[in-house]
């Protein structure tokens, strides 16, 4: 029988909520902004178009963050939860975006087609689980962080090594002369040397928020410097909408549309374990139909996002931490905080502020931001046995080794059809493929009731992917 006070339904007063709500935000906007900012400058795309990028993230962001945690008929766990792109997805959208069949119109084609798939799915979703046990997970989100610090290191360098000219029609690729500055450099270590300071000595919310500090201290250099400018945010109005397909109709590929599937499977079975531990957290039981009510709410947000020019969305696992550090678990605070998210998609002025960041200065800040994924898979990995089963270590070397392929060899799948590229040229999704197959394979699939115990345990160690 439903208690008469529930603390998860409780609606505190209003200057509270948003206080509460606001804190949420803070927490998670560093990690929210990066997928389009990375996304948005392998496409090349002019500044206007990469803070557009932005906004609608935030404004879907929003939207998915109330269908979660204030639900619908069948959709949404009514949890305190807080929804933004996940970075599983980034790798494949980075070889997507490097194919001119493909670009940016077929990767929203595929993120609508996993959207749909996500929906479908959600009520088997818990039966895969088994297949994901933690030296699975453990090499998966290890390889997203490995694969997110090539990002991180070339922001931190002022882009990439090297850039493309077209000599006598000819493209060829050229050192990028303003790669690696010296000044570029110190604004990058100015950056970590806060956050880390902020990571140290900081309490409590200051050392929740040490990566935004961070960015908004080097901003402020790069500013003071002469190294950010602001013609572009002056020029920016306050207010806009986030209308759908702003780029075109999408594309669907077949290949992008598996490789998205792929993605949207092991987003779920990550978004799964996250609502077990929440349920813990929050003392709120989390069935079978709760769960499959959540993973439709990350199809329906996934959808959402392809719809609204945004990329795939998933639980952030900090702000499930936040949950816990702060006891405060009124799914109403992360719907007020959903309502934020939103009214900051609709203001196009604090994207453009956002994309005005050199990417020196994104660059300390995201190898923290993307290391702490590394970090999480190893200590993921940490938790599984390779004391007395002597498969284990044979599953992780194989499959980080496979991982690896796209990131040191880039041409090593050349010969194999060029429909298979952004496939194989996912080290992630390599990664997934091989684990879950050697694990079946050395150690068979285990019960339903271990996996969950499993996913919850990961779920409560870890920092969002």
């Amino acid at each position: 029988m439903q208690r008469a006070f529930d603390p998860v339904d409780e609606v505190l007063p209003a200057p509270r909520l948003v206080t509460l709500g606001l804190q949420h935000v803070l927490v998670m906007y560093a990690g929210a902004v990066a997928v389009p900012l990375i996304i948005g400058r392998a496409l090349k795309l002019p500044p206007e178009d990469v803070a557009f990028l932005i906004s609608a993230d935030l404004f879907a962001c929003g939207i998915v963050t109330l269908v979660q945690c204030v639900g619908f008929p069948g959709v949404g766990i009514r949890l305190p939860v807080m929804m933004g792109v996940t970075f599983a997805a980034v790798g494949p959208m980075l070889s997507m975006a490097a194919s001119p069949d493909i670009g940016l119109l077929g990767i929203y084609g595929s993120v609508i087609a996993a959207g749909v798939f996500g929906i479908i799915v959600a009520p088997f979703i818990s039966r895969l689980l088994p297949l994901f046990p933690p030296v699975v997970t453990g090499c998966i989100i290890l390889i997203i962080g490995i694969s997110l610090m090539r990002v991180g290191i070339n922001w931190a360098g002022g882009g990439l090594p090297t850039i493309t000219k077209v000599v006598d029609g000819v493209p060829g690729a050229f050192p990028n002369p303003n790669y690696a500055q010296m000044e570029g450099l110190a604004i990058a270590l100015f950056v970590l040397l806060i956050v880390l300071a902020l990571v140290r000595w900081g309490k409590g919310f200051v050392s929740n928020i040490a990566v935004l500090l961070g960015i908004v201290a080097g901003s402020g250099l790069a500013a003071f410097l002469g190294k950010m400018h602001f013609a572009k945010v002056a020029s920016a109005p306050w207010f806009d909408l986030v209308l759908p397909f702003h780029f075109g109709m999408p594309q669907f590929h077949i290949v992008p549309i598996v490789t998205m599937c792929i993605v949207m499977i092991v987003v779920m079975i990550e978004s799964l374990g996250m609502f077990l531990a929440l349920g813990e957290m929050t003392g709120r039981k989390v069935d079978q139909k709760a769960i499959a009510r959540g993973l439709r709410a990350d199809g329906v947000g996934t959808l959402v996002g392809g719809i609204f020019n945004t990329f795939p969305y998933t639980s952030f696992s900090q702000n499930v931490g936040l949950v816990g550090v702060t006891g405060v678990r009124s799914r109403w605070v992360t719907a007020a905080g959903g309502v934020i998210l939103l009214l900051l998609g609709l203001a196009p002025k604090m994207s453009a502020l956002v994309e005005a960041v050199p990417q020196v200065v994104l660059g300390g800040a995201g190898i923290v931001m993307f290391g702490m994924v590394a970090a999480t898979g190893i200590r993921i990995l940490g938790g599984v046995d390779f004391k007395t089963n002597r498969f284990n270590p044979f599953i992780v070397a194989l499959a980080v080794g496979f991982g690896m392929i796209p990131l040191v060899a880039p041409n090593f799948f050349k010969v194999l059809p060029h429909a298979l590229h952004p496939l194989l040229e996912s080290g992630i999704l390599l990664t997934a493929i091989v684990s879950v197959i050697l694990n079946a394979f050395f150690n068979g699939i285990g019960s339903a009731e271990k996996a969950e115990h499993d996913a919850a345990d990961t779920a409560a160690a870890a920092e969002h992917v």
